[in-house]
């Protein structure tokens, strides 16, 4: 793995006990009520280097001269191609140096060079600094929370992403709610980038997030679909499906809100989320599909995907800039 300067990454082994629960301890202490029980409920600690070796997994243990600053682990699931991230702790002194984001950098990469095509890892619901860190990572809530019966009375988020490759999912109430931060980068960086989607430059994250909010809980109450696209893990684009509620429209619905993070885009990205928001629109029996947008080349995608033009509307919106400019209207069947 790299590593920050003075910081050594290496294989954990079993004689770094004392590392681990030192680690763990010291991050449990600062929530309440979490109690780090080693011999009456994790004695795997004792051993945990042959722990994740007989699970086929590794174990990995960052430090200086110091002493232990952190320490990560992963191991396959056998479960859709799927890795696990486990014990991931950072000492609090080296939080903000980028050493978390190198742990998990080299975790995930072990785990891809070994097969994984899904990445998952379960985080206590108390972790808030660490449910940011891993959304910040293109992790997003997947599942039910599972209850612990351990002394601490343990409740824990799941989190997953794809791990390589474009992979576009839906993401479900939680998967939206837990997206919001990344989503909100994504929509700031397109306004600033120039995309013409309803706001004007600059952007505040303020108001990105609050956006993000009201789609979260529109898909919640099953008036919109949400869906994400992941290029070799992170969370790079997302589209949405806004489902017409009218009694005489259960037919139709709006492509809505297409969005590639700047960084990511030439990769196929946005074609893919439009040919899976067809798929999902066809699933769920909405069969005409409209959008609109801004005349301004990005217009071709959806001619080349077989959308058929409406007309255009001159000075329908203002772009980023706040100058009028032209919009397109197209439609679509989906079956």
């Amino acid at each position: 793995m790299p590593q920050p300067a003075g910081v050594t990454i290496r294989p954990g082994t079993d004689a770094d006990t004392d590392a681990y629960i030192r680690l763990i301890g010291d991050a449990w202490s600062e929530y309440p009520n979490c109690i780090l029980d080693v011999d009456g409920e994790l004695p795997e600690l004792r051993a945990l280097a042959t722990h994740f070796q007989k699970a086929n997994g590794a174990l990995w243990v960052a430090e200086d001269a110091g002493g232990p600053l952190g320490m990560v682990a992963t191991r396959p699931l056998n479960d859709d191609e799927a890795w696990e991230i486990g014990r991931m702790y950072v000492a609090k002194a080296a939080r903000g140096t980028g050493l978390a984001h190198t742990l998990l950098d080299g975790a995930e990469r072990h785990a891809v060079a070994h097969g994984a095509r899904r990445m998952v890892l379960w985080t206590d619901t108390r972790f808030e600094a660490a449910h940011r860190f891993y959304e910040k990572r293109g992790y997003v809530r997947a599942g039910s929370i599972r209850i612990l019966d351990d002394i601490s009375k343990s409740l824990e988020f799941r989190y997953a992403k794809p791990a390589t490759g474009l992979a576009v999912d839906m993401l479900d109430a939680a998967a939206a709610a837990s997206a919001e931060r990344r989503l909100s980068d994504i929509l700031v960086a397109c306004v600033a980038s120039g995309g013409s989607v309803s706001y004007l430059r600059p952007l505040s994250m303020e108001v990105a997030r609050a956006f993000w909010r009201g789609v979260s809980a529109d898909v919640a109450t099953g008036t919109k679909v949400l869906l994400g696209a992941w290029c070799d893990g992170q969370l790079a684009g997302t589209v949405q499906l806004v489902l017409a509620q009218q009694p005489n429209a259960p037919h139709r619905a709006e492509v809505a809100k297409l969005l590639v993070d700047p960084a990511f885009r030439r990769r196929g990205i946005a074609r893919a989320l439009m040919q899976r928001v067809e798929q999902v629109a066809r699933t769920i029996g909405r069969r005409l599909l409209v959008l609109d947008t801004a005349s301004d080349g990005a217009d071709r995608l959806y001619r080349d995907l077989g959308w058929q033009e409406v007309g255009s509307i001159p000075g329908y919106a203002l772009n980023p800039d706040g100058r009028p400019e032209a919009t397109t209207v197209f439609w679509k069947a989906t079956a």
